[in-house]
């Protein structure tokens, strides 16, 4: 009977505290948003295991847009967006992936990404699909391999040739400075 009682003890504490490696939610600051929504984004990046403070302070903008998209130290996300919850969590991590591209990765680690992607161009303002760039690509398959859910929007990308553990495997090697591991 105390070792039920003790083992039942143990499951329930292991429930209590967060998942070894969980990351940090990185560093940010916002501008416009409710609350509610700002808690939204905050929430997104928690379930995410990549690291996002690697990448320098950004600033969320949340207002009215045609499409949520990023800027270096930018990201401009719609509140309508947010208020669908846990839906738009995979919009998020993807707008805050270009940040790590932005900030986080060099030409040749883009180039190795390319090739593993399966893309020709990393980004462009040419007309181009963008499902084809490899920027787009790199962020999609980001919140994916970070993220594994089911209530992931982002769910259906693949990371190229790679599963999402060895995707995970080569942007921790990519991003990471030398020495920290």
């Amino acid at each position: 009977m105390f070792r039920a009682l003790t083992l039942l003890c143990i499951a329930v504490a292991a429930t209590l505290v967060p998942p070894a490696g969980r990351a940090s939610g990185g560093r940010y600051a916002f501008v416009g948003g409710t609350p509610r929504q700002q808690a939204q984004v905050r929430h997104a990046l928690a379930a995410s295991s990549f690291d996002w403070s690697l990448v320098p302070a950004t600033t969320i903008h949340i207002a009215p847009v045609a499409a949520s998209q990023a800027t270096p130290g930018e990201i401009w996300l719609d509140p309508d967006l947010l208020d669908a919850g846990p839906f738009a969590w995979g919009v998020v991590q993807h707008e805050y992936a270009h940040q790590v591209d932005f900030f986080l990765l060099t030409e040749p680690a883009r180039t190795v990404l390319m090739h593993e992607l399966g893309a020709n161009t990393w980004c462009s303002s040419a007309p181009v699909r963008r499902g084809a760039l490899g920027c787009e690509r790199f962020a999609t398959a980001l919140a994916w391999a970070y993220w594994p859910s089911a209530n992931n929007v982002m769910r259906l990308a693949s990371p190229g040739r790679l599963s999402a553990v060895q995707f995970r495997g080569l942007v921790n090697r990519l991003v990471r400075p030398e020495g920290v591991r």
